[in-house]
């Protein structure tokens, strides 16, 4: 679109959600370039119903058509304040536009409802810069690559460190299943969550991804020789990109090679399945999760959380490579498990 097109169109109306735009909505994300996953409308039931958040959801107009959307929600916690972020709990957010007028128009209206709310910050977890005079995280990246549409292909493009290792899972017999409930991820999962000091999330929250999501949410477990299930991987589904979100896996996981045959077994399956961009997810920079999916063979790409500070100077670092958590983790490692996972997800629900 030239400039002059720009100056001619009319202006974009900017309003709140309201529960008969449901559909449209989702039309618009899917198919929008700059829609994730995460901004589909189902995230909104989630934040409401699971979490008890407040969702602050915009869209804008014109002609009647939605031409941007802007997920928020705001979290108030006694531990980690008042805040307002698109979106918690997610790699990605930030606004979704046809044009950058309108992309501007909703952050715009984003800065005035974080200041009429009165939260401390507005965070928008963008893939882009999109306001570059606004404090900025610089920890968090990205791997994403796309799948050839052969799957031989696709694992011999693996480095051959990592293939190697999921020649060795298959030759130790391991085999992959997709789960219809999470009860077996969970048990990874919290298991997983428990060594690394994390709060673990309710296991209610994953039923309800599943609920929501339908076969778009999707749980791969990999089972040793006997059946035991050693690890497992819950993923999203979106347009032609799957997103490995939340995993877990038992100690003896690594000598079984069971992770790096768990993320293949995906990669193979997705692959069948039409699926053309494999997302590795969001990792903290100087990280194992880092080094690991770079083992695979992507490269990191910078994820650009921008920050409107209403109050203070400095981005909370809400994030266990804080130095201030240390102790904290480390007495959530040596506590009993059945207690973690009873209190685990009242405090997980506050991290965003």
């Amino acid at each position: 679109m030239s400039a002059v097109e720009q100056l001619v169109r009319p202006i974009a109306e900017v309003r709140p959600f309201r529960e008969s735009d449901r559909a449209r909505w989702d039309d618009f994300v899917l198919g929008s370039a700059q829609a994730t996953f995460f901004h589909r409308i189902g995230w909104r039931d989630i934040h409401a119903e699971v979490f008890r958040h407040r969702p602050h959801y915009l869209l804008a107009e014109r002609d009647g058509a939605i031409v941007g959307v802007l997920p928020l929600v705001e979290t108030k916690s006694l531990l980690f304040g008042h805040s307002l972020t698109s979106l918690p709990f997610a790699v990605y957010g930030g606004a979704a536009a046809s044009d950058p007028a309108v992309a501007k128009a909703l952050r715009g209206h984003a800065v005035e409802l974080g200041r009429d709310l009165g939260v401390a910050h507005l965070e928008l977890r963008n893939v882009l810069p999109a306001e570059p005079d606004w404090p900025a995280q610089d920890l968090y990246v990205t791997f994403r690559k796309a799948l050839l549409p052969d799957v031989e292909a696709n694992l011999l493009a693996i480095p051959r460190k990592q293939r190697a290792m999921v020649r060795k899972a298959q030759q130790r017999g391991l085999a992959a299943t997709i789960d219809p409930d999470a009860d077996a991820f969970f048990d990874l999962y919290a298991d997983n969550q428990h060594r690394h000091g994390t709060p673990p999330h309710a296991k209610g929250y994953f039923r309800a991804l599943q609920r929501v999501f339908g076969r778009d949410c999707e749980i791969l477990t990999v089972h040793a020789p006997g059946s035991k299930t050693v690890s497992a991987v819950l993923s999203f589904y979106f347009r032609d990109e799957v997103l490995p979100y939340y995993a877990g896996d038992l100690p003896e996981a690594r000598d079984l090679a069971a992770n790096d045959f768990k993320y293949w077994e995906l990669m193979r399956r997705a692959c069948a399945r039409g699926v053309r961009m494999f997302d590795y997810g969001r990792s903290k920079r100087g990280t194992g999760s880092f080094d690991f999916k770079k083992n695979w063979g992507f490269e990191a790409t910078s994820l650009h959380y921008e920050c409107m500070l209403y109050r203070g100077h400095t981005i909370p670092q809400q994030n266990p490579l804080n130095p201030k958590y240390r102790l904290a983790i480390d007495v959530w490692r040596r506590m009993p498990r059945r207690v973690v996972n009873l209190l685990g997800p009242a405090l997980a629900r506050q991290l965003g």
